[in-house]
């Protein structure tokens, strides 16, 4: 049996929302695979998120690993390609080291 969608009879191709203004330079496909494959882990996701719903309050590996569950070992390694992203800034207190979302 068909499934009848009843669209409009108008040009889609037309009509179509644009994402962007057209189609991404080599370079910026290759900022955007980077930032994508950074975020394509589950673990970085949920670090990410953790550390955005706080708001402009910096957090420590040891608030992120109380927090998500997962080691530090593994927290650091995470917040470092992040960092190397360019999703996190990371700044150092003492000796301290801080993460927040990079505006």
């Amino acid at each position: 049996m068909a499934v009848s969608l009843n669209l409009p009879d108008t040009d889609l191709r037309s009509d179509c929302c644009s994402l962007g203004a057209g189609p991404l330079s080599p370079d910026e496909a290759t900022r955007y695979a980077g930032l994508f494959t950074a975020l394509s882990d589950p673990a970085r996701l949920r670090i990410l998120s953790e550390i955005a719903a706080g708001g402009c309050v910096p957090v420590t590996v040891g608030d992120l690993t109380t927090r998500v569950g997962i080691s530090q070992p593994t927290v650091s390694h995470h917040l470092k390609k992040l960092v190397d992203a360019g999703l996190l800034d990371r700044v150092r207190d003492g000796r301290r080291v801080l993460h927040q979302v990079r505006p």
